[in-house]
């Protein structure tokens, strides 16, 4: 198939799983990455806008280091990783492919939020794979699904990804989860929703759904945008149809998660 044939990125990845393209698309673009094809058959993504695997499993301390680095020296082949990682322990089968499937859905939508760019074909690259493999209409629709869920509860998606959140004051019943406490942990007012994720090993757009809860119960608010010329603002950052963290007490966190409009009747995703 020749890539200039195809109107955009999805049509591409349809094409090329009709003809069982084996091998690797680069695409430009902000984030851009890298997608590796298996029999048409998408079984990993690399991009700057979202952590890998591989990131998943360090970060997380899934796989300690050490065993992570000998893992990689007795097994060169990237492609092989994967098993050699199983037969030695180090992780489960089924846990492994959660994981790098995982992280496939997870890089598709961060590559969403960017703008379109354009892409190559080119030979296939060893790389630590979900076997056998996402189907590219699967992933467009479930990148769909994500964008659509963040637009109705917060706004566009892609701004989302911009905010710093910084601490709020507000209070929760019960001790907070694991990882909200997690979430706090890294909260600085420097971070976006990518830092977080990279920081905590974790998916992008889960990262960005507790952030979207923990605002709600005012646990964070947003960074007050500096203002062009001048210092940055101290006011609390409000956003037409959004109110302030500051108020009554948060409701339980087992409460369902508030539906939010869309700042201004903007869209999100593409």
């Amino acid at each position: 198939m020749r890539a200039s044939a195809a109107r955009n990125l999805p049509a591409l990845l349809l094409g090329l799983r009709e003809e069982g393209f084996s091998g690797t698309v680069r695409v430009a673009g902000t984030p851009g990455g890298t997608l590796h094809l298996r029999d048409g058959l998408v079984g990993a993504i690399e991009t700057p806008g979202a952590p890998t695997a591989t990131s998943a499993l360090l970060t997380s301390g899934r796989i300690g280091d050490e065993d992570w680095l000998a893992a990689c020296a007795a097994q060169r082949d990237a492609e092989l990783l994967g098993e050699h990682l199983v037969a030695d322990k180090l992780v489960g089968a089924v846990e492994l492919e959660v994981i790098c499937t995982a992280a496939v859905f997870d890089a598709a939508f961060a590559m969403s939020l960017g703008g379109p760019g354009s892409w190559e074909l080119s030979d296939r690259e060893p790389a630590l794979l979900a076997r056998p493999g996402v189907e590219p209409r699967q992933l467009t629709d479930e990148t769909t699904r994500r964008i659509a869920l963040l637009t109705r509860l917060w706004g566009t998606p892609g701004e989302l990804a911009r905010v710093r959140p910084v601490p709020g004051t507000g209070v929760v019943e019960g001790p907070l989860s694991a990882r909200h406490e997690n979430i706090l942990n890294q909260v600085n007012g420097r971070r976006t929703a990518r830092d977080l994720a990279f920081a905590l090993g974790r998916g992008l757009y889960a990262v960005m759904l507790d952030l979207v809860r923990m605002e709600s119960y005012g646990l964070l608010r947003w960074e007050t945008p500096t203002v062009p010329g001048g210092r940055p603002s101290t006011a609390p950052r409000v956003t037409p149809g959004r109110t302030p963290a500051a108020g009554p007490p948060a409701p339980s966190r087992t409460e369902p998660l508030p539906r939010r409009m869309p700042r201004g009747g903007e869209k999100g995703g593409k």
